[in-house]
């Protein structure tokens, strides 16, 4: 089978990530770019050694699909063009501006009959992937994502854009609905939220607590997740998983683990132990890894692993988030 054309929209910081990591799918062909930036598609031209448009339309006449990594702003005039085409989309998160905005876009790729995924790249850190295969019934959920000041990404609340990671992460790893959001957070050092905490509560009991900062001395990513006898601690950006599970005290033991005797937990002569487990998944490259998925989906006809109703989800529960912290913001 040919590979499959793809074009680049946008080629700014993220944009140019895509190019170098669509340069190594080999099921990919990476045709050209298009930035509104001439000085931009030029520098991608110099440095990638691809093509650039002079036109958006230029460009999509010549694909079969595109990456879009424009500003979110941005999002939906773009994939309305690409779409209208019947080209299939990969669009960076979030996906829209607006609930509505997510909501046309998917119902354009569902009457176009074409693939679309979106770039929660989260989904595919190995520390997430190490997961796969484990049951999962989390009763608590802890996340915290912190950043030093960056002017990118300003434009929009912190929620949009670091905690809207941890909330696809939550979504798909509760699977229950959203019953109730209390939240609260600052703004500092722009107009909007760059300090966030939300208290998330899901219809079949399980509670996140989720915390994000743009304006934090050093960077972390991590997440706790608690269920019946069971911590699991993730660490995205160390792409460490360690389970700690509370076992029967003849359980086996999987290979590469520690265990401890933890003594009588309960009436009677049963006996327990803490099993310690660190799950060392295949290293990988998660934004090659998804734009491999996203090729595979187009090329398949399979469900993209990101749809755009998870990603309409998570910017609906953002959303909501936004707006709480809103309202409880002092004024200035």
């Amino acid at each position: 089978m040919d590979r499959l054309r793809i074009g680049v929209i946008g080629v700014g910081k993220l944009g140019t990530c895509h190019c170098q990591a669509l340069a190594r799918v080999p099921s990919a062909l990476l045709v050209g770019v298009y930035d509104s930036s001439e000085a931009a598609r030029h520098q991608a031209a110099l440095t990638l050694g691809v093509k650039p448009y002079v036109s958006m339309e230029a460009l999509l006449a010549d694909v079969d699909a595109v990456t879009v990594a424009v500003p979110t702003v941005a999002h939906l005039e773009v994939c309305r063009e690409a779409l209208a085409r019947g080209l299939h989309v990969f669009v960076e998160k979030p996906i829209a501006s607006s609930v509505a905005e997510a909501e046309e876009i998917i119902s354009l790729a569902k009457d176009q009959n074409v693939t679309l995924q979106v770039g929660h790249i989260e989904r595919f850190n190995p520390a997430i992937r190490a997961l796969e295969g484990i049951e999962l019934k989390p009763l608590f959920i802890e996340s915290h994502r912190l950043a030093p000041f960056d002017p990118r990404g300003t434009d929009v609340a912190v929620v949009l854009d670091l905690m809207i990671h941890d909330i696809d992460i939550i979504l798909s790893l509760v699977h229950s609905e959203v019953t109730h959001i209390a939240a609260n957070g600052v703004a500092v050092v722009s107009h909007e939220p760059d300090i966030a905490n939300a208290r998330i509560q899901f219809a079949n009991g399980c509670v996140a607590n989720v915390t994000a900062s743009r304006i934090s001395q050093r960077k972390m990513r991590k997440m706790r997740l608690f269920q019946r006898d069971t911590y699991i601690s993730i660490d995205f950006l160390q792409r460490i998983t360690e389970l700690f599970q509370l076992v029967d005290i003849d359980a086996p033991e999987p290979a590469e683990s520690f265990s401890a005797i933890l003594g009588q937990v309960d009436k009677g002569a049963r006996r327990r132990k803490v099993l310690y487990t660190k799950l060392t998944p295949p290293e990988s490259d998660a934004l090659q890894a998804e734009l491999t998925a996203f090729v595979h989906a187009v090329r398949t006809g399979s469900p993209p692993p990101v749809t755009g109703e998870d990603a309409r989800r998570a910017l609906a529960v953002a959303s909501d988030i936004v707006s709480i912290v809103k309202q409880g913001m002092p004024t200035t």
